[in-house]
Formats: structure tokens, sequence, C-alpha cells
């Protein structure tokens, strides 16, 4: 008798309908067939579903808060009006005896009610422990027992063509699973005002599956799922989570103080084309080339230089600009690091200690009423606008405040001021002055925020 194939007999078993199907065998010559299923049991308690409730105030024309329009307008110019706004995510338990799940920014931002619902059926509301907008991750808790976490694997550890299961709740379906491979590491520049090193995966992710879990094939978190790369919205089979090396650092920060502290090395720094690796004499187009040091940071007193080339921080290469920006993003302040350089086509290694962007924050508080909550600081090397533009970045906005609402978008961390009521910004103190010349009426402030611009009028 012929031997008939593991896809021979699947495909009996459709075409001959359910009878056929309840026939199907547990192996093959003697072999079990594959499945996930034991792996899904186990860790699919520890996935939660997420939905939020806010309310967020409909963006209306600047024009109509500007005061030479008002004077055409008067009373009859149109309020902001309030939107109820609802939204639906995934989270992965981190930490079964504290309650702490993990879950995207996006999820939860601006919500004023996050609901967790588990997977068996248990709802509660979450506590906000703290979020980062600029890495995408947010960390809640919940009061409950019996709780079941995930084991958190190392992502450095992942290569292209390992399986990976993503499980989430896409399009608000609980406990969606899908299987693939990870595509590509250190992936970047879906949002340049953030920092990424997404994994890329055809492990299928979509709209709801955002704060989800990436697993591997043991039932180790390795990453959190977060966004899609598609013309249509769906998924084609380019999905990226943030790998657990990035958001093990981020949550021990938010569990510690709440946000996450950046620390600054105060270096504009660009890629290393393949032009420039032979202008300085590079074997290889790696690495991160230094085009500007900020006087006074922790670059220069370390003795940095333009035209310097970062090679490897502490004994690890450095790829990109967007490599060493990531890394030393997430370092903490008075982290002393080694890195190794290029100068004039010689070796070198220097010796920096990371740098406190707060000593040159300034609080909004008392500079005017729309800005409450807000905290600003000299443009650095903390935003990829640095050294493009001129004006004061966006450091810190707390949820629920009056600069979260600011001209019924908010501002967010890492927006960069350029002009106040039409006058340019160049450092915190023009932005000072010309925040406290308006007596608490109104601003018109001008925004760079990623690749694009806004105006956002507020009183």
């Amino acid at each position: 008798m012929r031997k008939l194939t593991l896809s021979s007999l699947l495909l009996l078993a459709f075409l001959a309908g359910p009878a056929a199907a309840a026939g199907l065998p547990s192996s093959v010559n003697g072999d079990e067939l594959p499945t996930l299923a034991p792996l899904i049991e186990k860790t699919s308690p520890a996935v939660v579903n997420i939905s939020t409730r806010g309310t967020v105030k409909m963006q209306q024309n600047p024009l109509f808060n500007d005061p030479f329009f008002r004077r055409f307008f008067g009373d009859r110019a149109p309020q902001p009006r309030e939107q109820e706004k609802q939204s639906l995510g995934s989270g992965v338990i981190i930490d079964a005896d504290e309650g702490l799940i993990v879950t995207n920014n996006h999820v939860v931002e601006n919500a004023d009610e996050v609901t967790v619902l588990l997977n068996d059926n248990r709802e509660f509301t979450a506590e906000v422990v703290g979020t980062d907008p600029r890495t995408d991750v947010a960390l809640l808790r919940i009061e409950a027992d019996d709780l079941v976490d995930l084991p958190i694997a190392d992502s450095e550890e992942l290569r292209v063509g390992d399986f990976v299961v993503a499980i989430g709740n896409p399009f608000g379906l609980n406990h969606t699973v899908t299987s693939g491979i990870v595509s590509g590491l250190g992936r970047y520049g879906l949002n340049n005002e953030n920092f990424e090193d997404f994994i890329q995966t055809d492990a299928s992710i979509n709209p709801g599956n955002s704060g989800g879990a990436l697993i591997n094939l043991r039932g180790e978190l390795v990453g959190i799922n977060t966004a899609i790369l598609s013309r249509t919205g769906g998924n084609i089979g380019i999905g990226f989570a943030i790998p657990t090396a990035m958001v093990n650092v981020v949550v021990e920060q938010i569990e510690e103080y709440g946000e996450v502290k950046r620390g600054i090395l105060g270096v504009q720094i660009q890629d290393v084309t393949a032009d420039l690796a032979l202008a300085f004499d590079l074997d290889k187009n790696e690495g991160a080339l230094v085009a500007n040091v900020v006087p006074g940071s922790a670059a220069e007193e370390a003795g940095l230089q333009a035209g310097d080339v970062v090679l490897s921080l502490d004994g690890v290469k450095v790829t990109s600009s967007s490599d060493l920006r990531n890394r030393v993003g997430l370092m903490r302040v008075g982290t002393k690091v080694r890195m190794e350089i290029m100068r004039d086509g010689k070796r070198k290694t220097v010796v920096a200690t990371i740098g406190d962007p707060e000593e040159n924050t300034v609080a909004a508080n008392g500079l005017h009423p729309a800005l409450e909550g807000a905290t600003f600081s000299e443009l650095d090397d903390r935003s990829p606008l640095f050294g493009q533009v001129e004006g004061v970045l966006v450091t810190g906005v707390k949820p629920g405040t009056a600069a979260a609402r600011a001209g019924g978008v908010g501002l967010r961390p890492g927006d960069v001021i350029t002009s106040v009521n039409r006058k340019d910004v160049g450092n915190v103190g023009d932005f000072r002055r010309l925040v406290s010349n308006t007596d608490g009426g109104l601003l018109l402030l001008n925004i760079r925020r990623g690749n694009g611009a806004l105006f956002i009028a507020i009183r």
C-alpha cells in the first residue's frame, strides 16, 4: 500500500469532511504530529485583553484662536469639543506576585480608565504605574490572585530564522495565536523621534495585538508586539516587536522612578556611508560619526571631537547612529562607558560619564496655565532634530494635565517648540521670556513633531 504524507492526510480530511477529520491520526509512521497546543495552553493565561476609556478634545482650526481672525468671528468662533475615546489592546503579565503587566504606551495613552480582562474572564481596573512614549512601553498593575506570568528571555540571543509565536487580541478577538519566524533584528526608522530596536516577524500582527506577547518555542517572552508595516492597516507579514532587552531597562526605571530618566552624551551623530568610510579611512561603513559636540557635555569632558567615529560601546560594536542613540538613551545618569573611536585613521579609547539632562530642564509651573504638567530643556541629542532646527525640547508631559490637552492635541515628549506667537525660540531663556510676555494669554506654538510640523493655539 502506498504511504501517505502528512499533507496528503490533511487534504483528504478536508475533502472528506468532518467524518474523515475525526479519524485523523495523532501520529504518522510512529511520529507524533507537531503541535503548538501545549505551548499555547501554558502561556495564554499570561496574555491579557486591555480596554481603555478616555476623553480627548477635538482639534479646531488654530486660526480661530488668532486675535486677528477673532475680530471677525468674535463669540461665534466654534469652541473645542470633547469626544470619548475607546481603544483595545493586549498586555503581558511579567510579575504574577506584584500584578505587573507590560503593554504599549499607545494602548493606554490619554486613558482615564484602564480595564484588564484575564484569560479566565476575570476583569480588573488597572493602575498605570508609568509610561515611556519614546519606547512605546507602559507598565500597569492590578490587584489579583492566581495570576500567571511569562518568563523573560534575553532577546539579544535571538537569531534571524528563529521560530516565534504572537499572542494577542487582534480586532477584539481574544487570545488569537499566530506563528512565524524572526524576519529581521535591529529594525528602526518607523518613528524617528522614538528609540527603536525592533524585532521584525512575519507572525501575523493586526490592530489589537499591540502590547501582546511575542514568545519563543520555550514559552519565554522575547518581545512586546507594537506595530505593523502595511498600506491597508491589515497584516501583510511585516510586524514589529519591542525586544525584551529594551523592555527590561524601561520597566526597571518605571518601577523605581515612575518614568524613564535618560542620560545624554551630548553629541550630534550621523550614519557612516560608503563615501564617509572612505574619507575617514574605515574598513566598513559602520559606526556613528560625531558631527558636533555640545559644549560642557559628557562628550566634551571625555574628549570626543567632531570627526570621531564611534566604533564600539563597552566592547559591543556600534553599527549605526541609531544603534548608539538607542543604547545611550537607555543608560542611567552617571554610567561610565568605554568607547572605541577612530580619529585620523587611528583607534583610540575614551571614557565618558553619561550626563544628566535634568540639569537643563525647566518645569512649566508658573509660566502659563496651559503648560502646567510639562517640562522643557535645551535641544540636545535626545532629539533627532538636534542640529537641524533651533528651539526647546519637550522632555515630559504628565497624563491628564493641561499640557497633555493643550490645543486639543496636547504636547508630547519629543516635541520641539520652534516659535511662540510667531517669535523664534533659540533656547530655554527665549522660551521663558516669550511665554511670560503673554501674561497667561494666547499662546501660538509652532511645533516640530517627528517628520512633520504643526501649530497649537492655547489659552
